[in-house]
């Protein structure tokens, strides 16, 4: 929906309905978004934030798909401003874990299947209204040697069908990478390093010319117009970033801001003997969840919650920070607390100077939460989470 008196719009992200083909994905569209648009915007226009695989991105390209998609958003009063590009396969059900992170942008397959999805998104956005794609961040950190020229090349290459995209149909479609713990670009000064040194480069200019009919100077500008970054509020929690520093060095270095995701982690104030017990239930076989310790101004990195589990008779008394997304609403939850009061601080800024246009609330683990914290059917919980959000914003 449409922030009021703003150009701000703010929604879910679908990721958290299971439905790897098209017309699961439908299914669950249908069933979830009224009584959500019911309880948060009423009569207003309902923007949803859609997840597509890769298999429900070619289903919905093909055929009468994609009209009669645009005739259900028309009749639900709803629109689509954004898409969750990062999960190319099944991300329910399943084991996910480091495969969330395949193929990388040093894939074609990668670059194939975001020029659908922008594809998909030029004809489902609204005239006059930009939208955003969110991605992978370039790779997941251990596959990432070697493969830098590639990622930067393949990235610019989307950009070029982007470009072709605006000059066609007048819509500019932004690509937003996703810093996450563990990955290629884990920490806001990685991705300011990666954006700087290959993004905005002179090999990327030229290539970015030699794939369109831009000038050098066209090609920089266009790069900075098409990419920039997805900032998860709960992976930059579990990083320990400084939420005014992380955005004041992106607005510094000039990096866009295209999807500011609204999330929250797990956090313990200090770790003990009960910690194993308690997160028991939060380690489970589908997600990767990277946790972060901090003792002093020494950072500790596990590639997930076992690990860190493993080790945890070494770090007593240090705050550790889980990536498992819990509802935004929450501040505690229990004998543990969560990182809402980061994701405060970001809408707080967000206020007084805006960091995105496009804000998507995404808290996807609900299926593996523990049963002890759904305490409300999931229509209800999302709707909970935008009500919050939006009062946050009227603060």
């Amino acid at each position: 929906m449409r922030i009021a008196q703003s150009s701000v719009h703010l929604t879910y992200c679908t990721n958290i309905h299971k439905g790897e083909s098209w017309g699961e994905t439908f299914d669950a569209i249908r069933r979830n978004v009224p009584p959500i648009q019911e309880r948060v915007s009423s009569d207003a226009p309902f923007g949803i934030g859609l997840r597509l695989s890769a298999a429900a991105a070619t289903e919905l390209s093909s055929g009468s798909a994609l009209d009669e998609f645009k005739t259900y958003l028309a009749a639900q009063n709803a629109y689509v401003f954004t898409i969750n590009g990062f999960p190319y396969g099944d991300f329910h059900g399943v084991r996910v874990k480091e495969n969330v992170y395949s193929p990388d942008w040093s894939d074609p397959d990668r670059l194939n299947y975001t020029n659908t999805l922008a594809d998909i998104l030029c004809a489902l956005l609204p005239d006059g209204m930009e939208g955003s794609i969110s991605t992978v961040p370039g790779s997941f950190a251990p596959w990432a040697e070697g493969r830098i020229d590639e990622i930067r090349d393949t990235i610019i290459d989307h950009v070029a069908h982007l470009v072709a995209i605006k000059e066609k149909s007048g819509k500019r479609i932004t690509l937003a990478l996703e810093p996450e713990p563990c990955c290629m670009l884990e920490t806001i000064d990685e991705a300011v390093a990666f954006f700087n040194d290959e993004i905005y480069s002179g090999r990327a200019i030229a290539r970015l010319s030699e794939r369109t009919a831009l000038t050098s100077d066209q090609s920089a500008k266009a790069l900075r117009d098409h990419v920039g970054l997805c900032y998860d509020v709960c992976h930059a929690a579990i990083e320990f970033e400084d939420p005014a520093q992380s955005i004041a060095k992106l607005r510094e270095n000039g990096i866009a801001i295209y999807k500011l995701q609204l999330s929250s982690a797990l956090r313990f104030g200090a770790v003990d003997h009960d910690t194993a017990n308690l997160l028991a239930p939060f380690n489970e076989p589908t997600y990767l969840h990277q946790v972060v310790g901090r003792r002093g101004g020494r950072l500790s990195k596990w590639l997930d919650l076992k690990s860190a589990l493993d080790d945890l008779d070494n770090e007593i008394g240090s705050e550790w920070r889980v990536h498992f997304h819990v509802p935004v609403f929450l501040d505690t939850m229990g004998a543990f607390g969560t990182t809402q009061a980061f994701l405060r601080d970001i809408l707080a800024l967000h206020r007084e100077q805006k960091i995105s246009d496009h804000l998507e609330v995404e808290t996807y683990t609900w299926d593996v939460l523990p049963e002890q914290y759904r305490g409300e059917p999931m229509p209800e919980a999302i709707s909970r989470e935008l009500n919050w959000v939006l009062e946050q914003l009227a603060t």
